[in-house]
């Protein structure tokens, strides 16, 4: 999951060595959370108008979580 965050991430940014992903361990509801940190930047271009992309980050990470039968969520800092 963090390798498919990785590759959306990176066609959106310009500075593609300031993507940082970090995995945090399922809590009590089984729902893992990855905290997504980019370049100052580059914050615009992840977030999208009225946060259109980073909605349409978090249905693509969840529906390729859900075949695996996972739970995740995406947090940008």
């Amino acid at each position: 999951m963090k390798d498919l965050l990785y590759a959306i991430v990176e066609g959106l940014v310009e500075d593609t060595s300031a993507i940082k992903i970090t995995e945090d361990a399922p809590d009590e509801e089984g729902v893992i959370l990855f905290h997504l940190s980019v370049a100052a930047d580059d914050m615009g271009r992840v977030i999208g108008k009225q946060g259109r992309i980073a909605k349409a980050i978090r249905t693509i990470m969840r529906s390729g979580a859900a075949k695996s039968d996972l739970k995740v969520a995406v947090e940008i800092d």
